[in-house]
């Protein structure tokens, strides 16, 4: 997904290397070559007017394609002028949706939108046209569960876990299929509809024995116990915690707050 990090860059500079030699080979315009060498050693604004050479020679069809898509993505990771790099990536879909670089600039255009301009309902717009067009070569879920997130970070958590139900619908054997049933169950908590939220966790449990969110899942379950009044099991459940959960200062002042709790009641 969408990161700025350095070493997320350099491996991107080098993706698109190589993806240029092994995939295009004698095909690919020379003036393309060059650009990729020179953003690989960080001369990006000399890879830019390379590609616009490109453009100049080939204002339309493969060559166009690649040589945008290539800008896009050194405005994207290497001068971080997201807007910049949305205008490219659109050209390479305006050029031909059915292109080799097609599905890659509209996955861009998807991930700029929710986390460069955080358009939300844009972002929700764009995730869904990749499921439309690009269905059948990427049928995995990932861009359900992106709509699905986006209604989460807008706290629409009824859609949201609408979203997440039709992931496992349509994607049963999806890799984000364990997150997408964990969020259910946060979610379920975010409702005050415990009681499914105690059941998915069972089935849950059942399902995937030693999952990565076993600390989350039990730290919402402890939640529940303590919002329905079982201050002692919602207690022992959080002290098992310690050492586990990703938060401890939170976990801390969730075991003082049941200690007075529970001092106050006796």
């Amino acid at each position: 997904m969408y990161k700025k990090d350095f070493p997320a860059r350099i491996l991107s500079i080098l993706f698109s290397a190589l993806f240029i030699l092994f995939s295009c080979g004698e095909q690919n315009d020379p003036l393309i070559d060059k650009a990729n060498e020179e953003w690989i050693q960080g001369h990006n604004h000399s890879a830019i007017e390379l590609l616009n050479e490109v453009l100049k020679k080939h204002p339309s069809g493969p060559k166009a394609e690649e040589a945008l898509f290539r800008m896009g993505e050194i405005y994207y990771y290497s001068l971080d002028n997201s807007n910049r790099a949305l205008n490219y990536f659109q050209e390479v879909q305006q050029i031909n949706r059915l292109g080799p670089f097609s599905y890659d600039a509209q996955k861009y255009i998807a991930e700029i939108a929710e986390f460069g301009l955080k358009d939300y309902d844009q972002a929700i717009i764009e995730y869904q046209n990749l499921i439309n067009f690009y269905e059948k070569e990427h049928s995995d879920g990932e861009h359900q569960y992106r709509i699905a997130s986006i209604y989460y970070k807008k706290q629409n958590y009824e859609q949201a876990l609408v979203e997440l139900q039709i992931l496992l619908e349509n994607y049963a054997k999806s890799p984000w299929a364990e997150e997408t049933k964990f969020k259910i169950i946060e979610i379920l908590y975010a409702l005050n509809r415990c009681p499914e939220a105690r059941e998915k966790y069972r089935h849950f449990n059942l399902e995937y024995s030693n999952s990565r969110f076993k600390s989350e899942m039990n730290f919402v379950v402890a939640s529940c116990l303590e919002e329905e009044g079982h201050l002692q099991d919602a207690y022992n459940r959080f002290k098992a915690l310690e050492g586990k959960y990703t938060f401890p200062s939170i976990l801390k002042m969730k075991l003082l707050g049941i200690e007075k709790r529970i001092e106050k009641k006796r």
